[in-house]
């Protein structure tokens, strides 16, 4: 007879397990780096991602014993120190940004038709994208992107970011606003026929 298959633990019970077996933190990272990896590697490359990544679980491990053992999801966490981390590196940031304005369209991509549509249609809007997203404040741009990018709820941006949920709210609906006006008030990717 074969035992059932373990159930995973909460990202609490793993940080609890940590502070006695620090190597049971290494499921936090298998977890989690491939997410917080895209988020930051498309803000600031790949390059540069891979050390912010290392970083980014380093200074969690080091602070594990500080965290809040009532939250069981500890993303908003991690992706509230890696956030940090890309403040850091805001030049090598908003120079990824001029470079995606500058760089030549993409030609289109294989597959089925909605997606080759959807892909010329954002890889049209990718220069004037980028300069938006240049053009935000950082604490505006990084609302958006933990939400756009990271897939981080209202309340998991707002606990990442350590404000209010109110404030993250406003952020958000104010880089929405100025995205949607540097791209001609629309959303190119939703538009209506």
């Amino acid at each position: 007879m074969t035992a059932p298959p373990a159930v995973p633990l909460i990202d609490a019970e793993l940080i609890r397990s940590s502070l006695t077996d620090p190597e049971s933190f290494a499921e936090l990272f298998d977890r989690y780096s491939p997410m917080i990896f895209r988020y930051v590697s498309r803000r600031l490359g790949p390059e540069a991602a891979e050390d912010v990544v290392g970083d980014t679980f380093l200074a969690a491990f080091g602070a594990r014993h500080r965290y809040d053992l009532s939250r069981p999801d500890a993303r908003p966490w991690l992706f509230g120190i890696a956030t940090k981390l890309v403040a850091r590196h805001h030049r090598s940031e908003a120079a990824r940004y001029r470079a995606l304005r500058r760089s030549p369209v993409d030609g289109p991509v294989e597959g089925p038709a909605e997606r080759v549509a959807d892909g010329l249609t954002a890889a049209a809007v990718r220069p004037a994208l980028a300069a938006a997203l240049a053009a935000l404040p950082r604490r505006d741009r990084d609302v958006l992107l933990l939400v756009a990018w990271g897939d981080l709820a209202y309340e998991q941006v707002a606990h990442a970011l350590g404000v209010p949920v109110g404030t993250g709210r406003s952020r958000l609906h104010r880089a929405r606003r100025k995205v949607r006006a540097a791209l001609g008030d629309s959303n190119p990717m939703h538009e209506e026929e």
